[in-house]
């Protein structure tokens, strides 16, 4: 993506498009780090705070629960406000739940804090996404998801190993006073850089929120968009949160050699999302997606059918099923936003949230009732969770093909200004 400036709204001053990326990628890894930091942290919350396993999966949950429902309400709203002071509202709001969970002193008000955390972060994630949509041109919007995307990947990385070693030598409250450090930091830098993002309002006024949220949820193109992200988040999300539990249990890795999985999935990832972006913008995205899923299908198999072998092997096939995976995301969250008009992407994008977060519970709820588990621990029935995987990963190929893009004004509603030569 070449370094050059776009004029957002006559008489703005000419912003840096690189850095404004930059900016929301920052903002992404910090709430995709918040949410993830969780997961890991479950034996010292069980330990301190005298829980169940049940109960921390509330812990788990209520992030996910707050940002589905909170993503449908914002869906009434989104598209009335300017995008700066929008995400400068919920990235105010998620850090305030941040720090509510650093400084939450029992089990309540802590499951209280991932609530505040999941309503705010949950949408401000939709409106990154709607706002590179506005942004950048539908010719160059891959290579832009994929560097916005990456962000799960440096959170992986650097952010869920970092506060694991924070929490591990100070105690867990740390790891969410850093990150609310960061966000301080991350807000400012977003007030600065952002520009007054207001192209999409030219219609904003023409009809009540509900009447716009209706017209979100009732057009075809949106409907048949919605259940293609469903597809594809029920892919992932029934097989990825049992692979540690798997790995463990049937592969015969110790918890010790665990690690080595999300990170090379990560530094993997972080390449090949931002060289698949590119390859979708060149080759074009249906065809990359296609070509990708149809990938992933060979891992999906291979894991969930995986015998005990050397950790170089479990690691290799664990990290093509990442970088397979993820590959597909970049692709399709590019055809997603140019299936909705600009007046429509901030309402479409935090629906599509919600549509996420509903969707990935759903996925590991039915996943966690098929498989078993004999009396020695292994488990069991994971193979059949991968053919249900494989089976809608194949539903997503064909439903990404009735995927339309909108008439071509939508480029010109974003008075992007085309990257020269």
């Amino acid at each position: 993506m070449a370094n050059h400036h776009v004029s957002i709204h006559p008489g703005e001053k000419p912003l840096n498009e690189r850095l404004l990326l930059f900016v929301l990628a920052a903002i992404q890894f910090t709430t995709v780090v918040d949410f993830l930091i969780i997961m890991p942290l479950g034996p010292q919350y069980m330990r301190v705070f005298h829980i169940n396993p049940g109960q921390f999966g509330l812990i788990v949950s209520a992030y996910a629960i707050s940002a589905g429902i909170t993503g449908v309400a914002a869906g009434f709203f989104l598209d009335r406000f300017d995008r700066k002071t929008a995400l400068l509202f919920l990235y105010t709001g998620f850090a305030i739940g941040t720090l509510a969970c650093a400084l939450a002193p029992t089990y309540h008000l802590l499951v209280a804090a991932r609530v505040i955390a999941g309503a705010f972060g949950g949408v401000a994630g939709a409106l990154i996404l709607a706002i590179v949509g506005d942004v950048v041109p539908e010719h160059r919007r891959g290579a832009a998801m994929g560097l916005v995307m990456s962000s799960f990947s440096v959170a992986s990385i650097c952010g869920v190993p970092l506060g694991l070693v924070l929490a591990t030598q100070l105690n867990w409250h740390v790891p969410f006073f850093a990150l609310s450090a960061l966000c301080v930091i991350i807000f400012i830098s977003a007030a600065c850089v952002m520009p007054s993002l207001r192209s999409h309002l030219a219609h904003a006024e023409d009809q009540h929120p509900a009447a716009r949220m209706l017209a979100v949820l009732s057009h075809r193109d949106h409907q048949l968009a919605f259940l293609f992200m469903a597809a594809l988040t029920i892919t992932g999300f029934l097989v990825f949160p049992y692979i540690a539990n798997y790995m463990v249990a049937n592969v015969s890795l110790t918890e010790k050699q665990l690690p080595w999985i999300y990170l090379s999935g990560g530094c993997c990832t972080i390449f090949t999302m931002n060289w698949i972006g590119r390859w979708a913008d060149r080759a074009g995205k249906l065809r990359v997606f296609i070509i990708m899923s149809l990938c992933a299908c060979v891992p999906i198999l291979a894991l969930t059918n995986l015998p005990r072998v050397p950790l170089l092997v479990a690691v290799a096939v664990s990290t093509l099923l990442m970088v397979c995976m993820s590959g597909r995301m970049v692709p399709a969250m590019a055809m997603m936003t140019a299936t909705i008009e600009a007046r429509y992407r901030g309402g479409f994008m935090s629906v599509n949230s919600s549509v996420q977060q509903f969707a990935s519970g759903l996925a590991a709820f039915v996943s966690g009732h098929i498989m078993g588990q004999t009396l020695s621990g292994e488990i069991t029935h994971f193979p059949i969770v991968g053919l249900v995987s494989f089976s809608f990963a194949l539903l997503c190929i064909y439903l990404a093909r009735f995927l339309k893009s909108p008439a071509p004004r939508e480029v010109l509603s974003s008075q992007v200004i085309p990257e020269p030569g």
